[in-house]
């Protein structure tokens, strides 16, 4: 009888070994460990669609600075203006592939499930290029893409440098002729230009607006920098941009 008692006694012993064995090992990822507050709430979403900030051919995020400011005393958070960088020597090609990355980046740090796009000159290709090869045609996180000066159909401008990135904007180049083939405003974003008669850097002007279904807006006779610096410009992009189309 003793040694009957015995065995279920170290059976016993052995089961609380192996159950804390077993919790010690499964550790904070465990069934029996409650998720933390972080874990059980996504990031709640912003008041506004972010937007992503695209600079041009040499240039930098400096290109935004004055708009920016705009933005934010008009109510947008420093989480919602994403002044973006690139190597503008690369393919646009490759900066759209980039481009998108930071787009879901934004996305899943803000808890938004829209951005908007605004770029200056060369920035419109890897923007257009994006959603144009790398997202769905009913892909709904770009809301909008706004191009200030853009060189939608090249300038001749782009002749007098060397990178890839500087080919590419030059007009009929096969980088050109196959983003703007079929439709030159793809998919489900919205699409507006603002361009100058007056712009010294894209030639001929008017080559910066886009077919299809998008704004094309003439600005006053101002200079290609200053299509970011405008005030006028400014507000007309806000408010192009501040429409939440799919709610918040």
């Amino acid at each position: 009888m003793s040694s009957v008692s015995s065995a279920r006694a170290s059976a016993r012993r052995l089961g609380a070994v192996a159950a804390l064995a077993f919790l010690g090992a499964c550790g904070r990822d465990s069934l029996f460990t409650a998720p933390g507050r972080s874990e059980l709430l996504a990031p709640a979403p912003p008041a506004h669609y972010p937007i992503i900030f695209v600079h041009g051919y040499n240039a930098s995020p400096a290109t935004w600075f004055t708009m920016v400011a705009r933005f934010k005393l008009d109510g947008y958070t420093d989480r919602e203006l994403v002044n973006w960088s690139y190597d503008y020597r690369l393919s646009n090609a490759t900066t759209a592939a980039k481009l998108k990355a930071k787009i879901d980046t934004v996305l899943a740090t803000t808890g938004a499930h829209h951005v908007a796009i605004i770029t200056h000159s060369m920035g419109a290709l890897p923007a257009r290029y994006m959603t144009r090869n790398l997202l769905h045609s009913t892909d709904t996180r770009v809301d909008a893409v706004v191009t200030l000066g853009g060189t939608n159909h090249g300038t001749a401008t782009a002749f007098g440098c060397t990178p890839v990135s500087c080919s590419e904007m030059r007009p009929y180049s096969s980088f050109l002729t196959r983003l703007n083939s079929t439709d030159e405003t793809w998919g489900t974003p919205r699409y507006a230009t603002w361009w100058s008669a007056c712009d010294e850097v894209i030639f001929p002007q008017n080559s910066a607006k886009l077919s299809g279904g998008a704004i094309n807006t003439q600005t006053a006779c101002i200079r290609h920098s200053q299509l970011h610096e405008d005030y006028i410009v400014y507000t007309q992009v806000r408010d192009y941009v501040k429409y939440a189309r799919y709610g918040l």
